[in-house]
């Protein structure tokens, strides 16, 4: 019995170190995978998923403090790995309102003028707002000005909007710029000479706003244009701006223009990927070697404009010139270009922009008196076209001039650089209309009183702004001579803009430019 006991002891001890090495391996991995989850849920461990989360504030114009999102349905969990906590899909931003936390700088104010519906202007706003724009001044009138449409805006953190008035009209024609001579040659003329004015109007008053809100830069931006800002590690219009050296006044953002390639678009921001490139971003000999297969038979190489919108650093005697470029009447302002960032531009991209256009204008559809109403060419021939085609023929004529349907063309313009995809505006704007920001903001504005005059309240309410607003009226100019040289990273050219008069859209060089082709 003794022999037995001491034979089954000595099996027992000789298992003993594999049993303990078995247990070994299985509490192991066991415990590892508890400690790389509580790291992970406390923050310590980065996954692909936790690192594009809602709650993750590595991307541009995030807010440093947690706030309370819109639930969504646990249903939601399972579907798509970025549904956590409840939080919207969206990937950029903890806080689906976008309300900006005051630390977070450059400060970028966009105005514009419009008369856009919520369709447009929503996605419009909340792209910029994920790129890092902090603050917005919405000169509205139209349609833009209808308590349906302001009473969601007036509950955007961050949205000034100012309202056409008389009282607005009347202290606008006291204003400097309108008793000046470089905006004169615009006055007194119809549609987008009208509109012309009305922005350069509106933009001297919100330089005066933006500087009383501690912006540091601002745009002036149509409503159908986003901003590009390309050559940034984290696509931030912020980071961008915060790159430009300090003795840099303006920088030029040259234009892209969109390349619609169906005629049946209906949401612009989220359909649309391909645009041509601009002169400014092109080799010459590219530009003028493609110039007839990318006009295809149009009066010019865009429809529209092509000397791009520009961004100005708010300081003294900042001034519009013109919706597309600022001054100063104390110094030639020291601007640059850059190589890779642009604005996109969405024109015509709807076959409905024909008529709708027809409609803003009064002109007569004749070759003489639409000179009196546009500036650029195919402008005119597009009012001509809606205000005496039928329906057929206008689309035929828009799927023409404006519906890129010959793909064998895109490629080979898509291959030598005239045609690009830029992808990134509708995979935001897509992201935000899934996540329910637009929605929700509607739904949250429905139990909002409107409340109108905010402009005028704001200035009637602040001695500092009546100050600001009577500063820029009697400031005398001084011109200072010279530019200072600066050198920074992403930028084309420095660009000496000491032109008298205001800088109107213009068109892209075309083929008569040899003095480019040369140069």
């Amino acid at each position: 019995m003794a022999g037995a006991h001491s034979h089954r002891q000595s099996h027992h001890l000789q298992q003993q170190p594999s049993s303990r090495l078995l247990l070994l391996l299985t509490v192991l991995p066991l415990t590892l995978a508890t400690l790389a989850f509580l790291l992970q849920w406390r923050g310590g461990v980065t996954d692909p998923v936790t690192r594009w989360s809602p709650d993750h504030d590595q991307f541009p114009g995030m807010a440093t403090t947690t706030t309370t999102t819109p639930s969504r349905h646990s249903s939601d969990c399972g579907k798509n790995p970025l549904y956590q906590s409840h939080n919207p899909s969206f990937p950029y931003f903890r806080d689906w309102t976008l309300d900006f936390s005051s630390n977070l700088s450059p400060k970028i104010c966009i105005t514009t003028s419009t008369s856009a519906g919520l369709e447009q202007t929503l996605p419009w706003i909340f792209y910029h707002k994920v790129i890092g724009v902090s603050s917005f001044i919405l000169f509205v009138e139209g349609k833009a000005a209808s308590p349906n449409v302001t009473r969601v805006l007036d509950t955007i953190p961050g949205v000034k909007i100012v309202y056409r008035t008389r009282e607005l009209e009347e202290q606008q024609a006291k204003s400097r710029i309108w008793n000046e001579t470089w905006l004169a040659t615009f006055f007194y003329k119809p549609c987008n000479y009208e509109l012309f004015v009305k922005q350069s109007l509106n933009m001297e008053m919100a330089i005066v706003m933006a500087r009383d809100s501690r912006m540091d830069w601002i745009i002036h931006l149509d409503t159908d244009e986003l901003m590009h800002p390309a050559g940034t590690q984290e696509y931030s219009l912020r980071q961008l701006l915060a790159d430009v050296p300090g003795n840099v006044d303006m920088v030029i953002f040259p234009n892209y223009e969109s390349s619609v390639e169906r005629d049946d678009i209906k949401e612009p921001f989220s359909e649309v990927s391909m645009f041509k490139k601009n002169y400014d971003h092109l080799p010459k000999d590219v530009y003028f070697g493609n110039y007839k297969e990318a006009t295809r038979g149009n009066p010019n190489y865009f429809l529209t404009y092509g000397n791009g919108k520009s961004a100005a650093r708010i300081q003294d005697h900042l001034r519009p010139n013109g919706a597309h470029r600022w001054h100063n009447y104390m110094k030639t302002p020291n601007e640059i270009k850059l190589e890779e960032a642009a604005v996109l531009h969405y024109t015509y991209t709807k076959f409905s922009d024909l008529t709708s256009r027809r409609d803003r204008c009064g002109c007569k559809p004749t070759k003489e008196d639409v000179k009196r109403c546009f500036m650029l060419d195919f402008d005119r021939s597009a009012f001509i076209i809606a205000s005496t085609a039928t329906e057929e023929e206008m689309l035929q004529w828009y799927r023409e001039r404006v519906v890129w349907t010959d793909k064998a063309l895109n490629m080979k313009l898509m291959r030598r650089g005239i045609l690009a995809r830029i992808y990134a505006p509708m995979i935001i704007i897509q992201s935000l209309k899934e996540s329910g920001v637009f929605s929700s903001l509607i739904a949250k504005a429905a139990q909002t009183k409107l409340s109108k005059d905010n402009f005028l309240k704001s200035v009637k309410s602040s001695n500092s702004t009546r100050n600001s607003i009577s500063e820029v009226i009697s400031s005398r100019k001084i011109d200072a001579g010279g530019i200072s040289q600066a050198t920074a990273r992403r930028i084309l050219e420095f660009i000496d803009d000491s032109l008298p008069s205001a800088i109107p859209p213009l068109s892209p060089p075309s083929l008569d430019h040899t003095d480019l082709i040369i140069s």
